[in-house]
């Protein structure tokens, strides 16, 4: 169960490098060839949202990028230090499976630009990833995506 962690200041040139990497140990961990796009789109779009929600924020510590070899699976969290609205875990209209993110907001309440990205940010990753779990509290929020690693064929 090998883990790899990158931190980052929130800075957009970063990206690029964190989808690098991720896409370089989701190889060497199994994850097929074909999927390695998804990592990468996936990822990049995580930490650009991490990126933005701590420049909007004005929180000057790193992003979080935590790369998980398991038995079956690629995990992939990144981490952002933003406080959610819950301090429980839970974010209220979260992305979890395949389900796309909606605000806690009311009918009535208006929606911000930098909501609107947020929104459509989790939307495409969860586009990309059938494994997405959105969590958020007090010490800021983590998107967890995953995907099956490739069975090694055993030769006779």
């Amino acid at each position: 169960m090998a883990t790899v962690e990158l931190r980052f200041s929130a800075q957009p040139e970063h990206v690029r490098t964190a989808r690098l990497v991720a896409a370089a140990v989701a190889r060497r961990a199994g994850v097929d060839e074909a999927v390695l796009d998804e990592v990468r789109l996936a990822v990049g779009e995580a930490c650009s949202r991490a990126v933005g929600l701590h420049r909007s924020h004005g929180i000057t510590a790193p992003v979080m990028v935590r790369l998980i070899e398991e038995e079956k699976t690629f995990a992939i969290e990144v981490g952002d230090e933003v406080p959610g609205p819950g301090a429980d875990g839970s974010v209220p209209g979260g992305v979890s499976g395949r389900r796309a993110a909606t605000s806690g907001r009311g009918l009535d309440e208006p929606e911000s630009e930098a909501d609107d990205e947020d929104e459509m940010g989790l939307a495409v990753i969860s586009g990309l990833v059938d494994d997405v779990e959105v969590r958020s509290g007090a010490d800021g929020g983590v998107i967890r995506m995953s995907w099956p690693k490739t069975p090694v064929a055993v030769l006779p």
